[in-house]
């Protein structure tokens, strides 16, 4: 094993030179060359088998990481980490992520030995099949003992470097420094080192100087299209000491386990670095495939599973065969586990009762949301900018909500979100609750969902983190957007510059379609507020919505007053009537910056002293929220039967569900004024209400279709 000693320089620990993997396991007795004991070696050839039996049995999978692999789990569970399978959510558990999700028949294999509920052996038996506790890829919300849901490669580095941030941020505001000390243990393979979040979220994990978070990087040379000398021949390790990491580089784990049981110390040791730990793998280790890309993502066959058994000194007739002394080892170090938490549990005993207030502030932050304190917020009647309604807000939920955490990617001063109550969050300032994340947009919302993370539960979570960009930069986001919605976490994301109103910045910074990108993303509410009473109710949402995301999509000018129409409670619905008419002709439907201009159309409607239009204004800041209500509440906001007009500076798909014709966006943008915009495109007083006027004669004589009148079955 070669590391990095402080003074940069490679020190030489112990060489191990590995046999030659593949069919030729299958003439030698490879207990005679691996240095340990007999018993570690069957343990880790269970797991081998274990992985490979469920990939046979499903005939689905990919059984050539987890076979590579499965000395670091071996060593992980029964040395490294402590758990607890009978209190998986303990708070002072060691995190592991899986990066490399689709080698999950390793974790799976890993909580069935180690005695996880939900992993009993047929469970493992129904790998991939509907309502498995075993499913494709990890999934946090199916199975105790998953921390998050990967498969996506690098979403999991990047969550785990949230997890670590918790874990020094907790432990820094926490004043028994016992209650939170646990690390963060990773496995990511080589597609996870190549995408960009994981550049992103490695960086800051660097600067912040993350020494809880060690990462095994499973380098066995081989992705799906073959060998990685087609398109990945970057050094790694030089690349990750730039990012100021500590490097190690762990020559073989297929014949012992001593080096890399000294680079987990050496890395445990350093408080100041995160670690990765370059390990030479073989993938599909003592199959005749191994080492090529053909044991990646298909079972190995019979044939070559019954010989890759024997040659793992296994009954090659038996499948998920489990011996009892193996099962012990793993038995007992799962009770080592339960020991630890139990003795956590004491020392949280006697912190409670020393520091009564601060621990119990911590476990009132799991209870239920009915019964939390109401938000307060204060007086503004100014009319200014929903990102500035959006800071009062945020500044004003920050002091009572104690775990709310977050920052933005580079755009505080535009996207108004600094904490006045909290300074940042640094290496040598850990307790801050303000997050520069730097211009890192995927490994920002990445890192949130591992903050959430953390330790959540249906009923509160020790932390709430936000995050903040432009709303067009949602774009860089959203693969890890959609997993905080697929997780069911609640993060916070607060995206300004919602439109082409931003003005001079043009196209390139104005979204057009990302509004329909968010909002057809299931469980996630997209808000888009029109005044402060509105920008209130989005913030309450998203506090008491613990399992669902939600964006808060602001605008950069400033937007007109709706004093005595708007209303938080209301807006809380998703829709309501803003301005009504007896007997309205016509309904104007809206969100943010545009309600304004619907108000302004349907009073010069409804005002008319020739030929007036009665006009009713809904404004609807969450489509999802207003799918939710009783069909009832839906049919008294938008009446069956009379024209709908619906604008929005945005993509028109999904208005169709609501109105008869659209005024929206079908081009990119422009640059120049954010007026001048909005009227090029036809934002106008003059263009809603002559729509208005031709929607209502296109329709005289006909039945208006009731977009409303749905069957719910």
């Amino acid at each position: 094993m070669a590391c990095n000693s402080p003074d940069n320089k490679k020190v030489k620990i112990s060489t191990s030179p590995a046999t030659v993997p593949g069919a030729e396991l299958r003439n030698d007795d490879t207990s005679l060359s691996y240095q340990g004991t007999p018993l570690e070696l069957k343990c880790i050839n269970t797991i081998r088998a274990l992985c490979a039996d469920m990939v046979q049995k499903a005939q689905s999978g990919h059984p050539g990481a987890p076979m590579g692999c499965a000395p670091m789990a071996h060593l992980l569970w029964t040395e490294i980490m402590a758990y607890s399978p009978k209190k998986h959510d303990w708070w002072n558990r060691d995190r592991f992520v899986l990066s490399n999700g689709h080698a999950c028949a390793l974790q799976y294999a890993m909580l069935h030995l180690t005695g996880y509920e939900d992993m009993g052996m047929d469970q493992l038996k129904q790998f991939r099949q509907i309502g498995s506790k075993a499913p494709g890829h990890p999934e946090n919300f199916v199975t105790k003992g998953i921390e998050v849901c990967t498969g996506p490669l690098g979403q999991g580095l990047s969550n785990a470097v949230g997890l670590a941030m918790a874990q020094s941020h907790l432990n820094a505001t926490t004043q028994n420094k016992e209650i939170f000390t646990n690390y963060t243990y990773v496995i990511c393979g080589d597609g996870c080192l190549q995408e960009g979040v994981t550049s992103e979220a490695s960086s800051l994990a660097g600067h912040l100087g993350l020494g809880n978070l060690i990462v095994l990087y499973d380098d066995n040379q081989i992705t799906i299209d073959g060998s990685t000398d087609l398109s990945f021949t970057e050094n790694v390790a030089m690349r990750y000491e730039s990012y100021g990491w500590q490097v190690f580089k762990v020559e073989d784990v297929s014949n012992g386990l001593e080096e890399l049981r000294e680079a987990i110390q050496k890395a445990k040791s350093e408080a100041s670095k995160p670690t990765l730990i370059q390990i030479n793998t073989v993938i599909g280790y003592g199959s005749a495939k191994a080492g090529t890309a053909k044991t990646h993502g298909a079972p190995l066959g019979d044939e070559d599973l019954a010989a890759t058994k024997k040659s793992y000194n296994l009954d090659p007739e038996k499948s998920f065969q489990v011996d009892d002394d193996v099962r012990e080892i793993y038995t007992a170090a799962a009770s080592r586990g339960e020991k630890a938490r139990e003795k956590w549990e004491a020392t949280f005993a006697s912190y409670k009762a020393t520091h009564a207030e601060e621990a119990t502030a911590l476990e009132q932050r799991f209870v239920p949301p009915a019964t939390k304190q109401v938000l307060t917020f204060p007086e503004c009647d100014k009319a200014m900018a929903t990102r500035k309604y959006s800071e009062l807000c945020l500044n004003a939920i920050a002091p009572q909500i104690p775990s709310l955490i977050g920052g933005s990617a580079d755009l505080t001063g535009s996207n108004l979100t600094n904490l006045k109550c909290s300074g940042d969050y640094q290496s040598s300032t850990p307790g801050g609750r303000y997050i520069r994340f730097g211009v890192r947009e995927h490994a920002m919302s990445a890192i949130c969902n591992g903050l959430f993370a953390f330790s959540s539960g249906n009923d509160g979570s020790l932390l709430r983190p936000f995050c903040a960009t432009f709303l067009t930069f949602a774009g860089y986001a959203l693969g890890a957007m959609r997993l905080s919605a697929l997780s069911k976490f609640g993060v916070l994301y607060i995206m300004t510059h919602d439109s082409i109103g931003l003005g001079e910045d043009g196209p390139t910074h104005q979204p057009i379609e990302t509004l329909e990108n968010l909002r057809s993303i299931p469980n996630i509410n997209v808000w888009r507020p029109a005044d402060y009473e509105e920008t209130k109710a989005s913030y309450v949402s998203a506090v008491d919505n613990l399992t669902t995301p939600t964006v808060i999509c602001a605008s950069r000018s400033t937007l007109k007053l709706l004093t005595g129409k708007s209303c938080m409670e209301k807006a809380q619905k998703g829709g309501y009537v803003l301005q009504d008419v007896e007997k309205p002709q016509l309904i104007l439907i809206g969100t943010g910056s545009e309600i304004g201009l619907c108000v302004d159309a349907a009073n010069e409607l409804s005002s008319r002293s020739s030929n007036p239009i009665r006009t009713r204004v809904v404004s609807m800041p969450c489509q999802e929220l207003f799918l939710s209500q009783e069909q009832s509440y839906q049919l008294s906001v938008l009446l069956g039967g009379i024209p709908t007009l619906s604008v929005e500076a945005s993509a028109q798909h999904g208005w169709h569900r609501f109105s008869n014709y659209q005024i929206c966006m079908s081009s990119f943008g422009a640059s120049g004024p954010g007026g001048e915009v909005m009227k090029l495109f036809g934002f106008t007083v003059e263009n809603v209400t002559e729509k208005g006027e031709k929607l209502v004669k296109f329709y005289e004589g006909k039945t208006v279709p009731n977009l409303m009148d749905r069957p719910i079955f």
